[in-house]
């Protein structure tokens, strides 16, 4: 009995079974190999094809030539990436990373923080400042590893005016042994004194013919079917975002899952999101003369109720504008700084329903002018 009373265990069982660590190991061997499997078919594509060198970056040719012959200098200078999201510039990084410093010494040698997340200047002069100013860590003499750190701030836009002066002030002090990436979607956002101090790159959108042929890569080594037509969609919608893409392919995948058929154009569509043909032509057809209220009204709540977005009623809406024979050049461009008004109202938060059927009434106007 122990001191609460509660019988003592006893000792030769304990015995027993420490003296079979056999089955032990295996068992926990085999749940370890089941845990690893679960997490492989559980990863995101985008980040199980992520690239992991700087040779397997897609469609950057320029900004890899560049980079490369960094790495064969040992010479980085403080860096600006810009461009639409998907098209590789966290990517292109973190890679360059991997090949400049090796997997290991990267934990302790590139700081990586999201500036939407953290964009005040209180995280500049705290986590970054004291990561650029500390020591750098040791060297794995299998990789260049220069004698300097990297820090590298993603989506840097969203950071707010006074913590991008704070940096300026960190990039100049510290450029001795620690380096700058800033990755961000629009370049005029961040302030001249501070992206004067970086070398800057422009990511371009993945031309069509490359995307494509990425994306067909990963649907044959995911043992993803399709039928033709179901990659040009893909990529159509994602309009040059090879992240879209992929995490549409990913999504769209889980339809045809288990050999149950190919994955088709209307498969994918529906996945995106996309807004049938015949329902924006409806609502094209809707503007005139003898435009209906009521029925005007009927097709906008039939599009809320559905749920789709109205942004994406807009961006399609956009394009039929464009090459719609009937409208002259002028009613056009009206319609469009209309429907830039209900884009900018909408992204303030005003109420999608409202803002589509004010758009509708107004472009029926304007079609009969």
């Amino acid at each position: 009995m122990d001191f609460f009373g509660r019988p003592k265990p006893d000792s030769s069982a304990a015995n027993s079974a420490a003296s079979k660590p056999g089955k032990t190991s295996k068992a926990s061997g085999g749940s370890s190999k089941d845990a690893s499997a679960v997490s492989a078919k559980t990863i995101p594509w985008v980040e199980k094809y992520r690239p992991r060198n700087i040779d397997e970056v897609t469609a950057q040719d320029e900004v890899v030539q560049v980079l490369r012959k960094s790495l064969e200098t040992k010479n980085l200078p403080h860096l600006l990436f810009y461009g639409p999201p998907g098209t590789g510039k966290t990517s292109t990084i973190l890679a360059l990373t991997r090949d400049m410093y090796g997997p290991e010494a990267c934990k302790t040698r590139v700081l990586e923080l999201n500036a939407s997340d953290e964009r005040g200047i209180s995280v500049i002069r705290e986590k970054v400042k004291t990561f650029a100013r500390s020591v750098v860590g040791r060297a794995d003499p299998a990789y260049p590893s220069p004698p300097y750190k990297i820090i590298i701030l993603d989506e840097a836009d969203s950071m707010t005016t006074d913590a991008q002066a704070a940096l300026r002030r960190i990039i100049e002090k510290y450029s001795r042994i620690t380096r700058f990436c800033l990755v961000c979607n629009y370049v005029s956002r961040i302030i001249e004194p501070l992206a004067s101090r970086c070398t800057k790159f422009r990511f371009k959108s993945l031309p069509r013919e490359q995307a494509i042929g990425r994306v067909t890569e990963v649907a044959r080594l995911e043992g993803v079917a399709t039928c033709d037509g179901a990659i040009d969609a893909l990529v159509d919608c994602a309009e040059g975002d090879l992240r879209r893409a992929m995490m549409s392919l990913q999504s769209a995948s889980r339809m045809v899952h288990g050999g149950a058929g190919a994955l088709d154009a209307r498969t994918v569509t529906e996945v995106v999101g996309v807004i049938p043909d015949d329902v924006i032509n409806n609502l094209r057809a809707s503007w005139g003369g003898s435009a209906d209220t009521n029925a005007v009204r009927a097709l906008v709540d039939d599009l809320i109720y559905n749920g789709f977005p109205a942004s994406r009623v807009l961006s399609q809406l956009h394009d039929v504008v464009v090459e719609d024979e009937h409208l002259n050049s002028l009613q056009k461009s009206k319609i469009a700084v209309l429907m830039a008004g209900v884009d900018k109202a909408l992204n303030d938060g005003a109420d999608e329903q409202l803002q589509l059927l004010d758009l509708m009434l107004q472009a029926s106007r304007i079609t009969v002018q």
